[in-house]
């Protein structure tokens, strides 16, 4: 029983004094609901023996709180161990929750032995974070303590003028910049409303693998992983695999911190370099992790965030990988820690939760400054897949489908591939109209994209740009007749400003202007720009893509089949041979597949339409590792071999047969199977060995 005037360590709330009350070890008192789950102190951190639960009773309606259970003038009092079920051991009362608890060893400290604590030994003390005066205690407003960045002299000079001009023979230079008009000529006597023109782009390309070392920009990368009780057995193995990868992967210059969450979230190391000694750490760190408790995902975000708002030392790029394996049950609507608020909106679905309350606030764009990019990976069949589409979609990236978890390793390397090539950022497009052509409409998918108020110019927030990285956009503009004597119009002028990681200056690229022929009339036999149409397709697909989403939300998975099935026919005869076009029907074929019945869409379809819009939308590769795909497209083998892994085969690419999949991104992707080849090598001699011994 509550004193009077006590208020919860959690959530701060008063606690009547009728009411019941958790007392901790550490001499805090809680709400019950504030607490069940929870391993550690949300007030001081302080790790506890026992995990309390309590979980609603079938027996008994649920009340706002736990009461007090009153013996005559005076509350009972227990011992949490000494308490199981919903029934008072001391007058039989029911009570509306079930109350339990059990042993819990924390997975990022040593247990204590009674009665007094022992310090952490000196060897595993190096792999996890521990308050100090050196480290922030876990549950500090913001982490200061990354350590401090390369000196550029390690790092490498910027280039100079000389070795741009051979980085662009190598392949690298500036971003390209050029546009496609739908059809080569108009009537001079008529106008074209919605004339089409395709803007594209092309970020320069990586150099030679050692020029590209020396010269890339370093990066601060967060992993913020889940270890609650469903990521037991295989899928943690598989895990610390995967991210023993990412950190074998990571330079000098790199810097990473891991953050581990279930029902609560803890930072394990702070933004370490990627040295030789901070890999140990790092690796030692992963090592540790055990699976147990709930999930949580808004607190390891909450971490992420710690870590990456108070860096006093920052690399140009700076990025978050999220792996989830569950639903978050503490911040949706389904815990303690609900949030509320209205629901959130995708295209013409409304949902019933607020997923973008998941993301903190200084992680999504504000003023002044841009989104930190939250690579999000659902990894298995029970994951949260609108939850994490929304965290990706929300911060600028992609939503990766993990069904088949022995390939987690090979998606983390397609997205490490790309955060270590980025050679652009904050790019912007814009394209000025010739007078008197005016921009209608804009098809950015993502990005977004303004016009002015008289429709004479436009602009695309590109953002960032890994090495070889394309952008396509359709403008939409109007071209008025044409004078009696005017052989040419000319539509718009179109240009990019964007910062060139390899020299830290601001570059402006000018594209050729746009111009459209003005004959009298025009050739019957006027052939349409290929590149157009292909894009049209692609962005329709996209958009049916939303559509047949939308449909299936709604219950309608017929019709959700339907709208991919048509716009399969919809391709024009002309691209029936094009190689990115009969990919994407394959996709949208395999995507069709896994929305025509709810059984298929609740297993698999939902996530794998989310992860082929998100792919689409930011023109950026995501991918989908499935089993049993009866259709759809492999990605392609990456440079240097590599594809004959098994469970490669179930790893589908979406972006047109790998269109945005860059060659920094796939040669990562091979070097990540050829790793996991030698890993199974030993076991399958073992195998072998143990047959012929049979024998």
């Amino acid at each position: 029983m509550a004193s009077a005037g006590q208020r919860c360590a959690g959530c701060y709330g008063g606690i009547g004094r009728l009411e019941a009350a958790f007392s901790s070890e550490c001499a805090h008192t809680f709400h019950p609901l504030c607490v069940s789950g929870a391993h550690s102190c949300p007030s001081c951190s302080a790790f506890w023996s026992f995990t309390p639960t309590f979980q609603l009773s079938p027996l008994h309606p649920q009340p706002a709180r736990m009461p007090t259970v009153h013996h005559g003038a005076a509350a009972s009092r227990f011992h949490l161990a000494c308490v199981t079920g919903s029934v008072c051991p001391v007058c039989n009362a029911r009570w509306p929750y079930q109350v339990s608890s059990y042993p819990y060893l924390h997975p990022y400290q040593f247990p204590p032995p009674p009665p007094l604590p022992r310090p952490m030994p000196m060897w595993a003390s190096a792999f996890v974070d521990q308050p100090s005066a050196a480290y922030p205690p876990h549950g500090a407003a913001v982490y200061d303590d990354d350590e401090p960045l390369e000196p550029l002299a390690a790092q490498g000079a910027p280039l100079d003028d000389w070795d741009l001009v051979q980085d662009a023979a190598n392949g690298g230079g500036r971003l390209v910049l050029d546009a496609h008009c739908e059809h080569p000529a108009v009537a001079r006597g008529e106008p074209h409303d919605n004339f089409v023109v395709l803007v594209h782009a092309k970020a320069p390309g990586a150099a030679t693998a050692a020029a590209a070392e020396q010269t890339r920009t370093p990066l601060d990368l967060v992993t913020v992983l889940d270890v609650s009780g469903s990521m037991t057995g295989d899928k943690i193995a598989l895990l610390k695999k995967a991210m023993e990868f990412v950190v074998d992967q990571l330079g000098p210059a790199d810097r990473l911190s891991v953050v581990a969450f279930s029902t609560d979230a803890r930072r394990l190391i702070p933004l370490t370099r990627m040295s030789d000694a901070g890999k140990v750490k790092a690796k030692g760190a992963v090592q540790l992790l055990i699976a147990g408790g709930g999930t949580n995902i808004l607190k390891g975000l909450t971490e992420a965030a710690k870590v990456l708002d108070g860096r006093r030392h920052k690399n140009a790029v700076a990025s978050v990988i999220l792996l989830s394996d569950g639903q978050d049950t503490y911040n949706l609507g389904g815990g303690g820690y609900n949030l509320g608020g209205g629901g959130y909106s995708y295209g013409s679905v409304s949902c019933s939760k607020n997923y973008r309350a998941l993301v903190p606030g200084s992680l999504l764009s504000g003023a002044g400054h841009r989104s930190t990019p939250i690579h999000t990976f659902g990894f298995g069949g029970d994951h949260d897949s609108s939850a994490m589409h929304t965290i990706a979609e929300e911060t600028g990236d992609t939503f990766s489908f993990i069904e088949d978890e022995t390939v987690v390793q090979d998606s983390f390397a397609q997205c490490i591939g790309g955060l270590l090539s980025v050679v652009v950022q904050d790019a912007l497009i814009t394209v000025k109209c010739v007078h008197p052509v005016r921009v209608r409409a804009v098809k950015s998918g993502r990005y977004d994209s303004s016009i002015d108020a008289y429709a004479r110019s436009a602009s695309v927030d590109v953002g960032e740009l890994y090495a070889d990285e394309e952008r396509r956009f359709l403008l939409l503009v109007d071209v008025p007749k044409a004078g009696e004597a005017d052989e040419v119009t000319q539509i718009m002028k179109v240009t990019c400003t964007y910062r060139d990681t390899a020299t830290w200056q601001v570059v402006d690229v000018a594209g050729e202007d746009v111009a459209v022929q003005r004959p009298v009339e025009v050739a019957k036999d006027q052939q349409p720009s290929m590149e157009v149409a292909r894009e049209k397709f692609r962005v329709e697909a996209t958009e049916d893509i939303a559509a047949a989403r939308a449909a299936a939300e709604r219950g309608e998975y017929a019709e959700a089949a339907r709208i991919l099935d048509r716009r399969q026919e919809a391709l024009l005869p002309a691209l029936a041979d094009d190689a990115r076009c009969k990919a994407l029907v394959e996709e949208l074929r395999e995507l069709s597949t896994r929305v025509a019945s709810r059984r298929e869409y609740e297993k698999s379809g939902r996530a794998c339409i989310l992860t082929g819009y998100s792919s689409h939308a930011q023109q950026r590769a995501a991918s989908a590792c499935v089993a049993g795909a009866v259709g759809g497209y492999r990605c392609p083998p990456p440079p240097g071999g590599a594809g004959g892994m098994g469970g490669a085969a179930s790893v589908f690419g979406f972006g047109a047969a790998g269109a945005y999949a860059t060659p920094a991104m796939q040669m990562m992707v091979g070097a990540s199977r050829r790793v996991r080849e030698q890993q199974q090598q030993p076991s399958t001699l073992k195998r072998k060995s143990g047959s012929d011994g049979g024998n």
